[in-house]
Order: structure tokens, then sequence, then C-alpha cells
């Protein structure tokens, strides 16, 4: 449950609790308008309730495979299905926006087709795969004027929520260093004995755009502890690699040695961030550490331990913190959609804050400038680790 003023006080340091601690977002609009989504993508698409959300209707769905299209049309109750994205926007009508869950290699040509539809789009992480992809997609963004956003669970976590408030009311001091980190089994350990059952492989046993995905080219559940917090930009970074003896790691399309990778980051403000991506390991994990000059906040870490706060001037132990969850009462959910969801509740954040953002046309939170912040510094990033670690600049894509 939400703790009180009293509690939150009792485990984090007097003083430290303010009126602004417990905000989320903007409150959900209160308005007729309906925003009618497309929702093309039946395997992480399924995951997000934009159906519980009163100003929007699910118009249509699409997808290559059809258990996943007769999914995607149960799930949101959409009797309007198409074979495939190109096949909807050549067909569909009366459309406002699509949301982009296909693979991580397609998803800014698929924003692209839709763009120039005229069609408002959030997609899956990452934005882009490449640079000049960036470019693309902020000059198309521009030119139309149309709204994107990323949908980064990392930003709507609710210890990143959590942090996300003590920055803004001051209570790290200086936030001088942050470690973030992205670990998930994407089947790389079963690959080594070929075990086709892995997300590494298609139904019908070829291989799957993750089969030798570089790490740092899905950076995003990392980054976005970091930019999702401070805003701030990677200026600089030095990354290393690695990979297991085994020859069949270079044999995939992106030509890329490694299954793990951990680099160095400065920011335009001076600070530092070691940020780590890695596919060869136990389990699935996304958490931070963010560290202050007056305070430090640890996520917890595969659920054995807590999430602790602990201001710099009180000596001992850490205190565990009962971080709120926002998703119980935040203004910005409508009513239907205050319940618990995946990535650390951040699902139902992600399709609200979409929908309220179109509905007050405005810009959401993880508009495109936040989302190439949270993606281009893992492109570089893989790069330095081809040079050996060499120090790279990374090219900022923000509103001139």
């Amino acid at each position: 449950m939400t703790p009180t003023r009293r509690e939150f006080l009792a485990v984090s340091g007097a003083g430290l609790a303010v009126p602004g601690a417990w905000q989320v977002g903007r409150p959900a609009p209160q308005s007729g308008r309906k925003i009618r989504i497309a929702v093309v993508g039946g395997g992480f698409g399924r995951e997000f309730p934009w159906h519980e959300h009163p100003n929007c209707t699910v118009a249509a769905v699409s997808d290559l495979r059809p258990d996943r299209r007769k999914g995607l049309a149960e799930r949101f109750r959409c009797d309007t299905v198409y074979d495939s994205l190109e096949e909807m926007l050549l067909r569909a009508r009366n459309l406002d926006a699509v949301a982009i869950f296909t693979g991580a290699p397609d998803h800014a040509r698929h924003v692209e087709l839709c763009m120039k539809r005229g069609l408002h789009v959030i997609s899956a992480v990452p934005a882009v795969m490449t640079l000049s992809e960036a470019e693309k997609l902020k000059r198309l963004k521009e030119s139309t004027g149309l709204r994107y956003m990323m949908a980064e669970t990392s930003y709507y976590r609710q210890a990143t929520i959590y942090a996300r408030n003590l920055y803004r009311e001051g209570a790290f001091g200086e936030l001088f260093y942050t470690e973030l980190e992205y670990y998930h089994d994407g089947g790389e350990r079963r690959q080594l004995v070929l075990d086709k059952s892995s997300r590494l492989y298609e139904p019908d046993g070829s291989r799957s755009w993750r089969w030798g995905l570089p790490p740092m080219n899905y950076p995003t559940h990392s980054l976005g502890f970091l930019v999702g917090v401070t805003r701030e930009r990677i200026t600089r970074v030095a990354c290393l690699g690695w990979g297991p003896e085994d020859a069949r790691r270079a044999d995939n399309v992106y030509q890329n040695p490694f299954t793990c990778q951990s680099a160095i980051m400065q920011t335009d403000r001076g600070h530092m961030s070691r940020c780590n991506v890695f596919w060869l390991v136990a389990g699935i994990e996304e958490r931070a550490q963010w560290f202050g000059s007056k305070g430090t906040l640890y996520m917890r870490n595969m659920d054995v331990h807590g999430d602790a706060w602990k201001p710099n001037e009180l000596r001992g132990s850490m205190s565990p913190v009962p971080v709120p969850e926002y998703w119980r009462s935040s203004p910005m959910l409508p009513e239907p959609m205050r319940h618990s969801s995946g990535h650390g509740g951040s699902h139902v954040f992600l399709a609200a804050e979409f929908i309220n953002a179109l509905v007050e046309d405005r810009e959401p939170a993880v508009d495109l400038y936040e989302a190439l912040a949270m993606t281009v510094p893992g492109i570089v990033a893989h790069d330095s680790s081809l040079r050996d670690g060499e120090q790279l600049t990374v090219p900022g894509f923000d509103r001139v």
C-alpha cells in the first residue's frame, strides 16, 4: 500500500518528503474525444490495455502470424483484422494512431510508414537501430508535427517514478553517478546447445531478429533509468564487450561477436554512469542505483532485497523504503486502468500517457527526443566495443 507521509519520513529522513513527492504525471483529461488506435504486433503488443482507457478505441489489429492476429482480436475484442501493417495502412480508415510492437529492426521503418500516412505512433523499444535512422526519424517527426512515443518500461517502473520525484525535490543533491542494468537471458544459454525453443528462433525454426543482436543496440531499459529521471544527455561513451568462444556468435546479420556489453558514460552535466546490457545471464532483471551528494537510492535486486533509500547524513545500514504502488491511485490513470501490470507496473502508465497526450494535443513524456537520448548512446557504445573500448562522442538529436 502507499505509505503515509509519517511512514515515508520514518524511513527516508526528516525533511525529504514534500507535497509533490507522490506525483506521477498530468491527470487524465476530462474529454469525450476518442482516439482510434491500431495495434500491430501480437506478442508484446497484447500487454498494453488500450481498451481500458475511456478515450481510446482499438479500431484495428494486425500481425503476420495467424495465431497472434487471433490473440490480438480476442484481447481487444476487435473484429477489424489485417494480415500486415502495409495492408492495414492501405485499407483502414479513420485511424488516429498506431501502436507498433513488431521486431526491433523494423521499428524505424514501420514508424515511418505510419507517419507518412498521417498517424501518431507509439512503438516498442528501441526507437531506431542506427544513427541514420535516428536522423531520418527526427526529420520526419519535425516535418509532420505528429506525436511519437517510445514505450520504455523503465520510465514508469515504480522505483523510477520514486527516483524522479526525489530528484525533482532535490533530495539527491547532485546526482553524480548512476548504475544502470538490463540482464535478460534471451535464449543465449540454450543457443549453445542448439535448443530451438528459445526466443532466438521463429516457430518455423528460422532465426529471429534476436539472434546475435548486439546488447547495446537494446539499451533503453538501462538508459531509461537515467534519462527518464534527470533528462540528461550522454555525450561520451567507452564500452567493452564479451562473448563466449563460439564461432556461431559471429554468424549473424549484425556481425556482432558480443553477448554482454558494459559501458562507462559521461553526461552533458559532467556526471558518470555505468551501463550494462547482458544476454548470456541467468534470469531477467532491470534495475538501477542512483548516487547523489545527499542520498542514494538502491533499486531492488531480483526481489531478494527491497528498494532502499539512504540520506548521506545517516550512518549505519540502509533503510528499506516502501516505494508506493503508484498505479493504485495515480490521477493520470483513468479508473479502469488502476491495476497492476507488467514490467513493474509500467504498462498501464505507458498506454495512458500516450492516449492522454493525444487527447490533450501535447508531446508525451517519452517523446522522440527522450527516446533517442535513451537509444543513440547504445548504438555508439556498440561501435566503441568493436574498437576495443575507444572513447567516442555521442551525437545529439534534440530539437535545435
